[in-house]
């Protein structure tokens, strides 16, 4: 069984938006870099490699879980027409509406 969760597996379908955040999106690339480390030390611990308490991996394992909320939800509110464009200029083009 594989432990790992890369998110391109866990949402294939938006592996193109997810290409044009990481491009385009600087809190989205870091939040993605994030939830790769993340999930590769939980990995790590779960095969034995790396040793860590219960509480410990279950703290790992809630931030994972809310970064791949974070990440799910923005590939959820990317415009399909409109260019992906950094979070600060998204969140006033569309607070203004």
């Amino acid at each position: 069984m594989d432990l790992h969760h890369p998110i391109l597996r866990e949402f294939p379908e938006h592996r193109e938006v997810i290409r044009r955040l990481k491009g385009s999106n600087e809190h989205f690339r870091s939040s993605f870099d994030e939830y790769h480390r993340l999930d590769d030390q939980i990995y790590r611990i779960e095969e034995d490699i790396d040793f860590a308490t219960d509480q410990e991996i279950e703290e790992l394992k809630m931030r994972r879980a809310r970064l791949k909320d974070y990440i799910y939800h923005s590939i959820r509110h990317v415009p399909v027409a409109t260019p992906v464009h950094d979070t600060a200029t998204f969140v006033s083009a569309h607070s203004a509406a």
